[in-house]
């Protein structure tokens, strides 16, 4: 028979039974909230060095410093990755064309909804949201145009006769996004028959000065190697207003445009890929003051930009942008060649 003392003994075994079991339950549980806590978010981006500072100082100022690592490579290796990994790539958040964001999702659904407003000026998809766009142009140093004697050029046709052989810069399609623009230009104002025609007799005017980078036709410009050429509208501007001898001319043919956006790419970490979604919320909000100095086209709205930077030709090509699209009209540039 159990005395009254050793049942005292027993029901005071069992209460720290109890106790160390349920301490125990809650260091389980913290452990696996722990474990369910987010990483740092990985970020891939294409961007260039002034988008990417814009970016970083936006997210260190909102108190993201030390939470994200970014990585920035070329659009070419980027797209490859993105249309290869789909959502087994190892970043959270990607900044990159926007057309290679639309090929790689329509693919491989990579991409979450942003799930926040982002109160763009015109309808993106859910899955992205602009962070910058460039718009080409044609620019002139006013020096060599006077010097050669040479009209100043008011189209992209200007630019085959033969008084600009050899004076004339624009970027290859095969490495660079912004001779897209030159041929979206080309192809929607003279077709893909008389187009071939025109865009051979520029290659054949631009001789050695067919450019590997989108800002290679204005450095040359600048240098005055050659008289003409076509890239990125605001670099252009940019020089005008800091008194060099450059001008620009918006084209017959149009002023087509490029936009960066950022998206999320989905992944099964939850609280990971909220993290990554307020990353892209600060760049969307917080950034774009500092973007718009650099990429001056308004993409919000509230945000204005100086007469000087609005296309006086904008156009938007007839067909939505692919990566699909845009190996058609590298092939129609190679066989211009």
């Amino acid at each position: 028979m159990i005395n009254k003392g050793s049942d005292i003994v027993v029901k005071k075994i069992v209460r720290n039974l109890m106790l160390c079991f349920l301490l125990l339950s809650m260091l389980v549980a913290a452990a696996g909230c722990s474990e369910k806590s987010a990483q740092k978010v990985v970020i891939y981006t294409n961007a260039d060095k002034e988008a990417v500072e814009a970016m970083q100082n936006s997210l260190n100022t909102a108190g993201f410093e030390g939470k994200y690592v970014l990585q920035t490579m070329g659009t070419s290796e980027l797209g490859g990755k993105l249309m290869a990994e789909g959502d087994k790539i190892e970043a959270n958040l990607v900044t990159m064309s926007s057309y290679f964001i639309d090929s790689a999702q329509k693919k491989n659904n990579m991409f979450a909804d942003l799930n926040f407003e982002t109160k763009a000026l015109a309808q993106y998809p859910a899955y992205y949201a602009p962070i910058l766009a460039n718009t080409g142009a044609i620019f002139v140093n006013t020096q060599v145009i006077k010097e050669k004697n040479l009209p100043m050029p008011k189209s992209v046709k200007d630019l085959t006769k033969d008084e600009y052989k050899g004076l004339v810069s624009i970027p290859n399609i095969m490495n660079s996004s912004t001779a897209w623009l030159l041929v979206q230009s080309i192809i929607s104002e003279y077709g893909e028959t008389e187009g071939k025609v025109v865009l051979n007799k520029l290659i054949q005017n631009c001789g050695p000065h067919i450019e590997k980078s989108g800002s290679g036709p204005i450095k040359k410009v600048r240098a005055g190697e050659v008289a003409v050429g076509f890239g990125l509208r605001h670099q252009a501007v940019a020089d005008k207003a800091a008194g060099k001898l450059i001008d620009y001319i918006d084209p017959v043919e149009g002023n087509y445009s490029l936009t960066e956006a950022i998206a999320v790419v989905k992944k099964s970490d939850a609280a990971t890929t909220k993290l990554a979604r307020d990353m892209a919320k600060v760049i969307i909000t917080k950034a774009r003051p500092e973007l718009i100095k650099f990429y001056p086209v308004a993409l919000y709205q509230g945000e204005t930009i100086g007469d000087a930077n609005k296309p006086g030709n904008p156009k938007v090509f007839a067909k939505p942008l692919t990566v699909e699209l845009l190996e058609e009209h590298q092939n129609f540039f190679k066989a211009a060649q």
